[in-house]
């Protein structure tokens, strides 16, 4: 059942992206074009996913002790700003404003075949197992860090 909603979700996410056009990279590049062909649909369409899931989040997590398909929610707790932060965000910045895809929009044109995403997946994929299967020297072993 949880494979279920999960695929369910993603169906939903990507036709939205998809309706709203943020599968196009020309469009977010246009958004970060604030000199030139500017397109301000990105930021409507941020709003808009942030007005409809911040009610949802504020419901759900007052309502239940757990989600629905999970012993626990996961929540960041975390509020400081460290170097491994920064630098993530500023690499999937850079990606970002490259190649004009962010991981869901490139798996949704992902079908299409366009060259550009056909070079940026297999990357994000490579940059994703990396930073999965890097140690972090930041972590002693006593919290948890892979050996």
């Amino acid at each position: 059942m949880k494979q279920i909603f999960a695929l369910l979700s993603g169906l939903v996410f990507g036709f939205g992206l998809i309706i709203s056009g943020m599968s196009d990279p020309a469009k977010v590049l246009n958004f970060l074009d604030l000199f030139g062909t500017w397109d301000p649909s990105l930021a409507f369409v941020m709003g808009g996913a942030i007005a409809v899931t911040a009610p949802g989040f504020f419901w759900l997590t007052r309502q239940r002790n757990q989600p629905f398909f999970h012993t626990q929610f996961h929540i960041p707790t975390r509020t400081d700003v460290d170097p491994k932060l920064l630098s993530g965000a500023a690499i999937f910045g850079v990606g970002w404003g490259l190649g004009g895809f962010c991981p869901g929009p490139a798996l949704t044109a992902l079908p299409i075949g366009a060259s550009g995403t056909l070079i940026f997946v297999p990357f994000m994929l490579v940059g994703m197992w990396l930073a999965r299967n890097t140690p972090d020297l930041g972590r002693s072993k006593q919290e948890g860090a892979p050996s």
